[in-house]
């Protein structure tokens, strides 16, 4: 199993990059967003990897971080979501906006990525909505170990005399683990991991980019009982 690929981009396609890894050239195939967040060509580019492999094909898939291929793997569990599908709603939605759509139930928004139509859409929401409290709570462990050690491939491209090239170090965005934490944290508290998840997403919509203490706060006031 290939997991991760670190080398340097030959070129970017419209769903694909080519990357060289030691003189070999690997075509791992990219959202929108994925391929937006990588640099160009001549530039080092980390990717965690995920292979499809099936009698007559072999195909990489590339996420910035091991959070949204978590996703990737969930996603496709569902009867209809295919790599293609799955890559397209993580394109529209980002992992955390994918957390953020099942958690509330909000199949629109998972609509809203090209080729999902409103069917596939509820399912994906119906089949996810108890699942994605697990996968939530991996974010802060998955964001921690995604920058603990720099790639060797990386500090050889820096050494004096190499080529002027960088590298895009795929690591969590902050508010992926301190969604991770605030789950976490009301999970200790005894709520259910779909209630927890549910308003914990709800309270990161409303506040983008909020560190975790304010998640927990918002989404506690969430939970209490309504007057």
């Amino acid at each position: 199993m290939i997991g991760k690929l670190t080398g340097r981009v030959d070129y970017k396609a419209a769903d694909h990059l080519l990357l060289d890894v030691g003189g070999v050239g690997y075509t791992v195939h990219c959202s929108d967003r994925t391929l937006a967040a990588l640099p160009g060509a001549g530039q080092m580019a980390a990717v965690y990897t995920e292979l499809l492999v099936r009698e007559d094909l072999l195909q990489l898939f590339g996420f910035l971080t091991p959070y949204e291929r978590e996703w990737h793997r969930l996603l496709i569990t569902v009867q209809g979501v295919g790599s293609k599908a799955s890559m397209a709603i993580l394109g529209t939605l980002g992992p955390d906006g994918v957390a953020r759509a099942i958690a509330i139930g909000d199949w629109a928004s998972v609509k809203a990525a090209p080729g999902i139509g409103p069917k596939l859409a509820q399912r994906v929401v119906n089949e996810l909505k108890e699942k994605a409290p697990g996968i939530m709570a991996l974010g802060g462990t998955m964001g921690q170990a995604a920058g603990i050690a720099p790639d060797p491939l990386v500090e050889d491209a820096a050494r004096p005399g190499a080529p002027d090239v960088r590298q895009t170090q795929p690591t969590l965005p902050p508010s992926g683990a301190a969604q991770a934490d605030a789950l976490s944290a009301l999970s200790n508290l005894g709520y259910a991991p779909s209630e927890a998840a549910r308003a914990v997403a709800e309270a990161a919509g409303a506040a983008p980019g909020a560190e975790a203490s304010v998640l927990i706060r918002a989404a506690l006031r969430l939970l209490a009982p309504k007057q």
